[in-house]
């Protein structure tokens, strides 16, 4: 299920310990006052911590929330006055007055129509310093009613003391199969796409959703194919041209390399095993059997520390052109 969409746990797919922890929880009446949900963008956090609040303001009091209920309705319509999604202006940060504001000065006012009050608070990561010691005076003396949920890709920009008062739950990869599976079976992607969807999403299954409507993915796919095939036949000013090109149409370089590193993976693959159902690119066999003939091992080796070594230079801002001229010389011609 794409991250932030209002279910129940039950169509939430994966993460089942994390699932299993909210609704035993709440079926031995032992929900804490703060919790700290980690994982990708696009992995289902929100969708489970929407799932988890939904069930706690469940008029029917079980471990799945009924849907039906006027609680549950009001959840699913953005309108229940006892599940506050904190918000903030400013993009970049989370601030002091942002916390006091919506957490701190409502929290001591009682639940208007549910046992629980609940706060859920998104990119939690983006809180100041002084926010989050505004919110630790709350999370070490809290209403017997408040749950507070922090949904976060990095929980390590949070405080000791704010990660030592809150139950740390982390969300884990999807199988790509399990990806696979839901793109073909819910969204009727074709079986090709979605395997190299779900091999490039590596179990994130909001991004593999997103990939396989992106008109811009398609687009680097295709890019990403007739470099890999037509760079043993470029000289350098064909090279360079090539790059220019890259550059021009602004393709996201991280997303490149990663194509190219499965490629290259499968290339290996298939020269070590001659299993063509080990190949993520299938259709591309003949291609991948030709270009296993023309590598030796160590050479394979050499262009796939060749990505890993553009993706570090990139994140250390060298020159895009100089790193990706780099890269392809390497394809080119492994020493």
């Amino acid at each position: 299920m794409q991250d932030g969409k209002i279910t129940g746990f039950q169509d939430i797919l994966g993460n089942d310990m994390v699932k299993d922890h909210f609704k035993k929880a709440i079926e031995g009446h032992k929900v804490s006052h703060a919790y700290i949900l980690t994982g990708e963008a696009g992995m289902g956090r929100k969708s489970i911590a929407n799932a988890f609040a939904m069930t706690l303001l469940c008029e029917k009091g079980g471990s799945e929330p009924c849907m039906v209920c006027h609680s549950c309705k009001q959840v699913l319509g953005g309108n229940h006055p006892d599940l506050i999604y904190v918000t903030h202006e400013k993009p970049a940060s989370i601030g002091v007055d942002d916390i006091r504001e919506q957490i701190n000065d409502t929290i001591m006012i009682r639940p208007y129509s549910s046992y629980y009050k609940i706060y859920i608070v998104d990119e939690a990561e983006k809180m100041t310093v002084q926010a989050q010691n505004a919110l630790l005076k709350t999370i070490e003396e809290p209403p017997s009613y408040a749950v507070i949920l922090l949904i976060t890709t990095n929980q390590e920009a949070f405080l000791p003391t704010i990660l030592s008062r809150c139950i740390q739950l982390k969300l884990k990869p999807l199988k790509d199969f399990t990806v696979k599976s839901y793109l073909t079976e819910h969204l009727h992607v074709p079986d090709k796409e979605a395997e190299i969807c779900a091999a490039f999403a590596r179990g994130n299954l909001g991004k593999a959703i997103h990939l396989s409507s992106s008109d811009e993915f398609k687009e680097l796919y295709q890019k990403v194919m007739s470099v890999i095939k037509s760079v043993g036949d470029m000289d350098i000013t064909m090279l360079l041209d090539c790059i220019r090109e890259i550059k021009d149409q602004k393709f996201e370089m991280n997303d490149m390399l990663d194509l190219m590193q499965l490629w290259f993976r499968d290339v290996l693959m298939f020269k070590v095993t001659k299993d063509m159902n080990l190949l993520i690119f299938r259709d591309e066999y003949k291609a991948i059997n030709e270009m296993g003939q023309k590598y030796d091992y160590a050479g394979l080796e050499e262009i796939l520390n060749a990505v890993d070594l553009a993706r570090t230079r990139l994140e250390a801002n060298v020159n895009m052109e100089l790193a990706m001229e780099l890269l392809l010389l390497t394809i080119k011609n492994p020493s």
